[in-house]
């Protein structure tokens, strides 16, 4: 018999992104309900009780009441939400992270997705400080613009369906300096320093980069641009969605777009450099509704349905 697969909260951006992901597989079925009982929290619990994995698509209070009606213990959880990122409890579903993440998603029964930005920021910095490039302490900016449906329905709605929604802009925001994200970041990319964040919404649907600035006075004494980039690709090798390009390739690069990797779940991680060797630049592109959402939980569903193979 196929697994049963629930996606609570199926109207939402990334709700939807996974029903057309997932709903003509052959290994899974779906199970689905009717507009009315969607809205019914009784018929949710049900189905969320009855399925073999359920995948949250939900905001935070609502996937944490999803959670609280779980009653049957062999119902294994993707939350898309960051409900659940910094629970001990919950894998944190970010594959490539370290060594041994990809197995310890496999065998677990609840997983929290990683946020689309804290993807890309942890994507760079963990494996610098891990590798002893980059020290805990490092008081790191991170600046990042995402395509608006990183806003989810209320942002696409904006941007699409009202007068004047067409108009170009860029809205800088998390002002006070307090986005949920930071923590994330900080835990996950194992920093002793809380990390400078500052996230923009562009004209465009979908896409993001992120990059982060580091001054090499900063960095631990012989440490350039090509010791950042061969940690960063020694940690990558091998992995099937995350690709470093050659520091060659870096330096010829005079642009980065956003949409670049757009429907992909591709995460792209790039090491810039000055010519006078103080200055490097890490960057990363990717898609907000692919490897930062909808494709991180297609993957954690997959080594949780198949293991690492």
């Amino acid at each position: 018999m196929k697994p049963l697969v629930f996606i609570d909260g199926s109207q939402g951006t990334t709700g939807l992104q996974m029903r057309t992901r997932l709903r003509d597989r052959d290994d899974i079925s779906l199970l689905e309900l009717s507009e009315e009982r969607r809205k019914d929290s009784r018929w949710r619990a049900e189905a969320i009780n009855d399925c073999d994995f359920a995948i949250l698509c939900l905001p935070d209070g609502p996937a944490r009441d999803a959670v609280a009606s779980v009653t049957n213990p062999s119902v294994r959880i993707i939350d898309a939400s960051s409900a659940h990122r910094l629970n001990p409890s919950w894998v944190y579903g970010f594959a490539e992270m370290g060594e041994g993440q990809a197995s310890l998603i496999a065998a677990a029964n609840r997983v929290a997705n990683p946020g689309c930005y804290p993807t890309g920021a942890i994507g760079l910095l963990r494996p610098l400080v891990r590798g002893g490039v980059l020290p805990p302490d490092y008081p790191a900016t991170v600046h990042a613009i995402s395509g608006y449906s990183g806003r989810g329905r209320p942002g696409i709605e904006e941007r699409e369906h009202r007068p004047g929604g067409e108009r170009a802009m860029v809205h800088v925001y998390g002002l006070s300096l307090d986005h949920k994200h930071v923590p994330e970041i900080e835990r996950y990319a194992q920093l002793t320093r809380r990390p400078f964040f500052v996230p923009a919404y562009g004209s465009f649907r979908q896409g993001i980069v992120l990059t982060i600035p580091l001054h090499v006075h900063l960095l631990t004494g012989g440490i350039h641009a090509v010791q950042v980039h061969d940690c960063l690709a020694t940690h990558y090798a091998g992995t099937n969605h995350v690709e470093v390009p050659a520091l060659c390739a870096s330096g010829a690069t005079r642009h980065l777009d956003p949409e670049d990797l757009n429907n992909t779940d591709r995460l792209r991680l790039g090491v810039f450099a000055d010519e006078a060797g103080e200055q490097i630049l890490l960057a990363a592109v990717f898609d907000n509704l692919g490897k930062g959402a909808a494709g991180a939980a297609e993957q954690n569903l997959d080594l949780m349905l198949y293991g690492t193979r």
